[in-house]
């Protein structure tokens, strides 16, 4: 994205707003505010982490978030041919005792690419800490053992966007 023009700060700003142009979106402009993200970003996965078996990712404390809602993305960059990929997120309220049903799980991947996946934790208050699970499988010709190289971000939504999801609702 490339800034194109400086416009007049709506009101209610008290950051520097900066309007972009994108090339998804030819001819539309964007309002972006570096100074208004105080949103939480955070790694459940590390990029590139390889796993050939089942496993868990680190716990995350996600208390301190102003907003329950998150953004997960499954990023996946490499894999052999026939196999597949369940990741699930679970919750906790202690970081210790997870719960046996998860809170979200991603549909099943069997390929190198980007997944989305919107978490509300609004109806879990207990919920104080996140974490990734996941299982794999493969079958047909070659070795037997699985190999995913991928990672998993978590991203707050910000109350702005929330707020906005609301009104046009």
């Amino acid at each position: 994205m490339l800034p194109v023009a400086k416009r007049q700060i709506p009101q209610g700003f008290k950051a520097r707003v900066i309007w972009v142009q994108t090339a998804r979106l030819p001819g539309a402009l964007i309002c972006y505010n570096p100074f208004a993200m105080t949103t939480m970003d955070a790694v459940l996965v590390p990029a590139n982490t390889v796993a050939s078996s089942k496993g868990d990712g680190p716990s995350l404390d996600v208390s301190g978030a102003a907003n329950r809602v998150f953004l997960v993305t499954l990023t996946i960059t490499k894999i052999i041919e026939q196999e597949s990929l369940d990741l699930s997120i679970y919750g906790s309220a202690d970081g210790t005792t997870w719960g046996v049903k998860s809170l979200a799980a991603f549909p099943q991947v069997f390929y190198r690419g980007e997944w989305p996946l919107l978490i509300d934790l609004t109806a879990h208050p207990d919920v104080k800490f996140v974490r990734a699970h996941w299982e794999m499988a493969r079958w047909g010709r070659g070795t037997e053992t699985p190999m995913f190289e991928f990672g998993v971000a978590l991203k707050e939504v910000p109350a702005e966007i929330l707020r906005e999801i609301a009104r046009t609702a």
